[in-house]
């Protein structure tokens, strides 16, 4: 994929891998950018940020995406008077505590962000990154920004990865369903991320396994460029997946949640 002077549409864009993965588009690769976030002013700060350090066009739009309405409106407006290349399809939220300590507000919050926005998001951008590529030519494609925690369930984060789990399936489903096609969809399973989103008191004790964001984002980014099927960033992770897959799933995730109840714990005695 090339990217430069093109338009690519990047939700989750006001903060943590969202807003890494727009900078990165912008000044290392010349995309124009669409940057979807509810908080205006920092999607504000970032499009001054981008068109006067990286020369490229940014279109702004504050949405909440827990809303089908917003949703279908950042889709509509992300289309208007510009061709879309590319979206990023990053926005989620996380809870990270026992299961019944999360309201059933927050968790429905958390299935339309995490699932429902990028299910309508990826059925009603297809038809129009189609439409742009050129005859019997490569087009764009979509990039859905899973967890490893949709490959391997984490306890104390089960809804969480639930919903990544969705996604893990639902972006190979599609990659084999629109193989032939003349766009492309990538599944992006980063691990966890140093960003706002783990900044809490919860995840304090877990720190030390958080990634850079802006390393996730250039693996994001370069995995994304090549069009991979389903991208795995870091050697420890890779090492993860391969121990999924031949030890027994019980005992790999009573080890995660040993140390996620050890973190817990440690959180409530400092509370």
């Amino acid at each position: 994929m090339e990217f430069r002077g093109r338009w690519i549409l990047v939700t989750g864009a006001s903060a943590g891998l969202g807003q890494a993965f727009a900078r990165k588009l912008a000044k290392e690769h010349g995309a124009n950018i669409v940057a979807v976030a509810r908080r205006k002013e920092r999607l504000e700060e970032l499009k001054q940020e981008l068109e006067s350090e990286a020369h490229v066009e940014v279109h702004v739009i504050a949405a909440d995406l827990s809303k089908l309405e917003d949703v279908d409106r950042v889709i509509a407006e992300a289309q208007q008077g510009r061709q879309l290349y590319a979206a990023v399809l990053n926005a989620g939220v996380t809870y990270f505590g026992a299961y019944d300590k999360l309201s059933w507000s927050d968790f429905d919050a958390m299935l339309r962000i995490n699932v429902v926005s990028v299910v309508r998001m990826t059925t009603e951008l297809l038809p129009h990154l189609k439409s742009g590529a050129p005859p019997g030519g490569a087009g764009g494609g979509l990039l859905i920004v899973s967890s490893m925690a949709g490959i391997n369930p984490v306890p104390y984060q089960t809804a969480y990865s639930a919903t990544k789990a969705f996604l893990v399936s639902f972006g190979l489903g599609m990659w084999h369903e629109l193989h032939g096609s003349n766009v492309s969809l990538t599944t992006y399973t980063p691990a966890g991320i140093a960003t706002e989103m783990t900044a809490g008191e919860k995840f304090g004790p877990l720190r030390g396994w958080l990634a850079p964001v802006e390393q996730v984002a250039e693996c994001g980014i370069e995995a994304f460029r090549t069009r991979k099927y389903l991208a795995i960033p870091g050697a420890i992770n890779q090492v993860g997946d391969m121990l999924i897959r031949v030890l027994p799933r019980q005992f790999f995730t009573s080890q995660l949640a040993s140390v996620y109840r050890k973190a817990l714990k440690k959180e409530l005695q400092g509370s």
